[in-house]
């Protein structure tokens, strides 16, 4: 009965003090991030405004999915590229399925401490993102662009000679 006993507690502790979702994923996450045109410029800021990556794309981050005990994450990635309109994307973290194996496998110490203290608990929801960024015509030059209709005898002779006649 003892050689038996043995061998069962350990199973049971261990299955006690594990959690599934730390053990079928982790509390941190790939996310690629692909712009067109290649090689703008990437910034990665937390919830507190911490920023945490900043690079060019393309690039893969891996990033904590949890940020703090029973907390998720979120994150803001910001685009930005000469001649290119701004591109802001927000990245959360979501629940995670596995979480909920806690209940057949981790127990109460895999649903309220290991998953929810690591993270685990947490994925991303979304580890892609393509961005396009679109021109900004005002970021070009740096001075505006009008149309202003004159009369000839208001223009200086070195404007006059510059004039092109059109039949």
């Amino acid at each position: 009965m003892k050689r038996i006993l043995k061998p069962v507690t350990f199973i049971a502790i261990a299955i006690l003090l594990s959690s599934c979702a730390t053990i079928l994923s982790s509390g941190s996450s790939p996310l690629t991030v692909k712009s067109s045109p290649a090689g703008a410029q990437l910034q990665i800021t937390n919830r507190l405004g911490i920023q945490v990556f900043n690079g060019q794309t393309p690039a893969t981050i891996l990033l904590k999915s949890g940020s703090g005990y029973f907390s998720s994450e979120a994150y803001t990635v910001k685009l930005t590229l000469d001649g290119y309109a701004e591109k802001t994307i927000p990245v959360n973290c979501t629940l995670n399925g596995w979480y909920f194996g806690n209940i057949i496998f981790g127990g109460l110490i895999g649903l309220l401490i290991v998953d929810p203290s690591t993270g685990a608990m947490y994925r991303l929801e979304t580890n892609y993102i393509d961005a396009t960024l679109s021109t900004n015509p005002t970021s070009m030059t740096n001075k505006e662009q009008t149309l202003k209709i004159m009369n000839i005898n208001d223009l200086s002779q070195d404007m006059r000679n510059h004039l092109v006649s059109i039949k």
